[in-house]
């Protein structure tokens, strides 16, 4: 069971290191521009206004747009969405995403609660330890195959085999998070080396470069879904 997610996630890594760098690149980028280009952070707290004024309703509808509506316009133009499933997997994408994005909003609230707002180095690691190993493992993991499983079984609970067998589920939330942790830990710790008002807005970034470089390093025929995975089936159909 762990050994699959292994070889999967093996395979998936050596197909997403350079958007991988990329990513890690870009954030890293964001991160000291910020605190040392004063006009580049001007231009940041700008955003990060925005998420004070709006609150929940920001981290859910710029959430929607990083995570569900840009890569299904994307998906769309490589033509790799079924034809009849257009509409229903856009409305999937940019529910799915709201709420991912309410959800993300309100943990790293809770992380701040139980950390503190500093953004130094001790505290950045405790939020990326509980991050990744306790949210991840224990509720966004399983909930991400679960959901995604629905989908991908064209919407019919009784076909998702991650629902009707532990073992399923215990494997797809491994691959899952192996590739999570190569992938985001250190995505992650940028963002939380951000102020809280722009963690939001970096997370939607950092979402935004990894769908855009992952589109285009895929086969036409393979799908991206803005999920922190390259794939979320077994038997790789178009997501």
């Amino acid at each position: 069971m762990f050994k699959l997610a292994w070889v999967r996630c093996v395979a998936n890594f050596r197909a997403n290191i350079v958007a991988g760098c990329f990513i890690w690149f870009c954030g890293a980028t964001i991160c000291l521009s910020y605190y040392n280009v004063s006009a580049f952070a001007d231009f940041l707290n700008d955003f990060g206004k925005l998420k004070s004024r709006f609150g929940l309703l920001y981290s859910a509808v710029s959430t929607a747009i990083f995570g569900g509506l840009l890569p299904y316009l994307l998906m769309y133009c490589r033509k790799s969405i079924p034809r009849k499933r257009k509409v229903s997997w856009l409305l999937f994408f940019l529910l799915f995403w709201a709420v991912k994005g309410v959800e993300v909003d309100l943990f790293y609230r809770f992380q701040d609660f139980l950390f503190g707002r500093s953004t130094d180095a001790l505290v950045v690691f405790y939020k990326v330890l509980v991050d990744q190993f306790v949210y991840c493992v224990f509720w966004s993991a399983p909930t991400t195959a679960i959901v995604y499983g629905w989908k991908n079984a064209d919407f019919a609970w009784k076909k998702v085999r991650v629902i009707r067998s532990l073992s399923e589920l215990v494997s797809e939330s491994a691959f899952l998070l192996l590739t999570t942790w190569i992938l985001w830990i250190p995505a992650v710790s940028i963002i939380y080396a951000m102020p809280a008002n722009l963690q939001i807005p970096m997370f939607n970034l950092t979402l935004c470069f990894f769908v855009i470089i992952i589109s285009y390093l895929e086969p036409k025929n393979g799908g991206i879904d803005g999920t922190r995975t390259r794939d979320l089936r077994r038997d790789r159909p178009a997501l």
